[in-house]
């Protein structure tokens, strides 16, 4: 995920949890909300999983199994035994095949599968078995080094032995077109300077050094520095190999699904008043990422392009200047135990069945900013946040 914070021991609280203001903690049953006709929203970001209530439908014909399927799911960290046994379990009804031995089921991983090696090649080749194609990009827990034992020199020697290994269980890590739709991995690290809204001043913030691990727990060579943008180019500029066959990908697809770890726009994360973690936007985006993603999109038509992320652990699913940016991961135990926006019922989510899928799941945060203005100017903390700054500061 995103940064780890040592400044607090209390068990009730992860420091980078936000929850919207209407939002009461009594868990509810998550529902699936019916596609239907609406007016877009005023301003430039609309949820697609707007909270209204369902209109009673008639009873549908059956129809012959999809011939395309593609799950997503971000954020598995399966070194926790509970996430490495949902992996295991998810064979059961989502990866055999759509109809007898016909049609495809994908898989799409946004990355932060497991801080070793070892965890990483167990996760992946138990995705592999369960589904006819798995897609991976590599996020910043994958390339921790702190207990792989002296094996890697730096992160850059184990994101190559990681993807290594992708190549030897099958796992896909470039472009490739399956049925009628592109799909795209983006390779990604974040910068701080993505970060362009104004900071909290009124109480005191740990360092990023100080809240995240990945410095502490990745190492770099010498000319990838942490402290600008130097990393999230290198990684941004992984992908120039994969242009032509990018190209290849968009002739040949009527839809495409590009995903990466990381965050590609600013307005896809809670504002900094409503965090735990007020500065956790410097940690999780690039402006690189942003650029590749929609020049990559640039020709789709309307409903045919969607970006998919991690990282952040929210639940996220929206459309912005016509792409649709889902998140769906599968975070740490305690957040699923704790939060809704978390859980195991609904993961991974099918996001496409022979075209897009409409029936798009409801998510806290993108509900919340569907029917709220986005206030990057307003500092005044959320009630939760100066709680939480009262009892810790």
């Amino acid at each position: 995920m995103t940064p780890h914070l040592t400044v607090s021991s209390h068990p009730a609280h992860h420091l980078l949890d936000a929850l919207p203001p209407s939002h009461n903690r009594r868990r509810r049953r998550r529902r699936f909300c019916p596609p239907r006709a609406r007016a877009s929203p005023p301003s430039s970001v609309r949820c697609c999983a707007a909270a209204a209530a369902a209109v009673p439908q008639p009873p549908r014909a059956l129809e012959p199994p999809a011939k395309t399927r593609v799950f997503v799911v971000s954020d598995l960290h399966t070194d926790y035994q509970e996430n490495m046994d949902w992996v295991r379990r998810l064979a059961v009804g989502v990866g055999s095949a759509p109809g007898a031995g016909e049609g495809v089921n994908a898989l799409v991983v946004a990355g932060d599968v497991a801080e070793t090696r070892d965890n990483f090649a167990r996760t992946m080749g138990a995705l592999r078995d369960q589904f006819d194609a798995v897609f991976y990009v590599p996020g910043n827990h994958d390339l921790w080094l702190r207990r792989e034992g002296g094996r890697y020199m730096d992160s850059v020697e184990k994101l190559n032995a990681l993807l290594d290994a992708c190549s030897e269980l099958g796992v896909d890590t470039g472009p490739k077109t399956i049925g009628d739709l592109g799909i795209i991995p983006l390779f990604s690290w974040y910068h701080k300077s993505f970060d362009k809204e104004k900071d909290l001043t009124s109480v005191r913030v740990p360092s990023l050094e100080m809240a995240c691990k990945d410095f502490h727990a990745c190492k770099w060579p010498s000319d990838l520095g942490s402290d600008d943008e130097a990393l999230a180019l290198y990684f941004d500029q992984l992908n120039d190999k994969y242009n032509d066959a990018i190209e290849e990908v968009k002739k040949n697809s009527k839809e495409l699904l590009t995903f990466s770890h990381f965050v590609p726009r600013q307005e896809l994360c809670p504002e900094k008043r409503m965090l735990f973690y007020p500065n956790l936007p410097k940690l999780i985006g690039s402006d690189y990422l942003e650029r590749r993603l929609r020049a990559i999109h640039n020709s789709a038509e309307a409903g045919a392009a969607c970006h998919v992320f991690g990282h952040t652990h929210f639940c996220w699913d929206s459309v912005v200047d016509d792409i649709r940016y889902v998140q769906a991961p599968l975070a740490y135990p305690r957040e699923r135990k704790r939060r809704m926006n978390g859980g195991e019922g609904w993961l991974p989510f099918c996001v496409y069945s022979d075209g897009f899928n409409p029936e798009i799941y409801p998510a806290i945060w993108s509900d919340y900013y569907n029917k709220n203005r986005r206030e990057p100017e307003n500092t005044q903390l959320a009630p939760w946040v100066a709680h939480y700054f009262r009892k810790y500061y």
